[in-house]
């Protein structure tokens, strides 16, 4: 079953796909030797072209990597390694769980 998706979800697995498609062929690459590169069959590759939601991110991601699409618009370069832990310490200091009110107390104490 395939989820419903926003327009902007859509629009972004559409973008990433085309990129991952520019980037191969940058590079000269088959979508057989992208497939095998990525550790995943032909047809994942043609899904990950067209956007295809169902593709596991981290598919999406090693296929980006190899063609040379930096992720997050951060560069390989220990920028999204720093940017990874600042966002860990930012966790951190973030409650463990939100509390929902008791929403089936009433309180009529007035």
């Amino acid at each position: 079953m395939c989820p419903i998706l926003s327009p902007t979800t859509r629009n972004a697995l559409h973008l990433l796909g085309g990129l991952i498609e520019e980037g191969r062929l940058r590079k000269g690459w088959s979508r057989e030797q992208l497939a095998e590169r990525v550790g995943v069959g032909v047809l994942t590759i043609r899904r990950i072209i067209r956007g295809a939601p169902g593709v596991a991110i981290g598919t999406y991601f090693e296929a980006a990597t190899l063609v040379g699409i930096p992720l997050f618009g951060l560069e390989p370069t220990g920028a999204l390694e720093r940017e990874l832990a600042r966002q860990q310490e930012k966790l951190q200091l973030l409650p463990g769980r939100i509390r929902r009110p008791d929403l089936d107390r009433l309180d009529d104490d007035f």
